[in-house]
């Protein structure tokens, strides 16, 4: 579960989170400091770095006007959660400032790892649930596997879970990401075979 190392008797703000050490890095979630350390490790970083990449080559060839960020940047959902996803994407240019983004992203991407795991799929999905974010993907590293999360009529319901040799298409964005490139896997050579001669026609 995910280590909370201030006190808990009381709930914090934004107001608090801002006065923190720069070298510590935190989440609040309605009020409950949440300790982002340990920094990730190599495997979470690379994921991470490979679905940015695609995203952003995705958002860029449909000239998108979306912005994609990644963590650590502040995203202020009111003044009691304040969390920091590994990768997402704004529309709205109205909710970014200089310091943070002020509101719900459209698509969030978070990395599990074994501390993060209850708050990843527990109590960050009911926040962006809550808050409406349109589009939830859980990222497991150790599975190989992809867990989405879709809003409708303001709740997420049953996620679609998809594997490492899965083709991932965005809900929110017409996109598609190859996991086994987010993965770094080898399709069977049969599988790629069939892949190249889909590109032909």
């Amino acid at each position: 579960m995910a280590i909370t190392a201030k006190r808990m008797d009381r709930k914090y703000t934004y107001e608090d989170y801002k006065n923190w050490p720069d070298d510590e890095r935190w989440e609040i979630i309605d009020g409950v400091a949440y300790n982002m350390s340990p920094a990730p490790k190599v495997k979470h970083q690379k994921i991470s770095g490979n679905l940015y990449f695609e995203l952003k080559k995705a958002l860029r060839d449909k000239k998108s006007h979306c912005d994609l960020f990644s963590a650590p940047t502040d995203v202020v959902l009111d003044e009691t959660s304040v969390v920091q996803p590994d990768i997402f994407v704004v529309c709205d240019k109205n909710k970014i400032t200089e310091d943070n983004i002020k509101g719900a992203p459209d698509l969030i991407i978070e990395i599990v790892s074994p501390s993060t795991a209850y708050k990843d799929t527990k109590i960050k999905k009911d926040l962006y649930e809550k808050f409406g974010v349109k589009e939830y993907i859980i990222v497991f590293p150790d599975l190989f596997l992809v867990e989405r999360y879709v809003l409708k009529d303001g709740s997420y319901g049953v996620p679609e879970r998809f594997n490492w040799d899965e083709t991932l298409k965005l809900n929110t964005f017409d996109i598609e990401i190859n996991l086994w490139e987010v993965f770094e896997r080898e399709l069977p050579k049969e599988e790629k075979y069939e892949d190249a001669k889909k590109l032909e026609y």
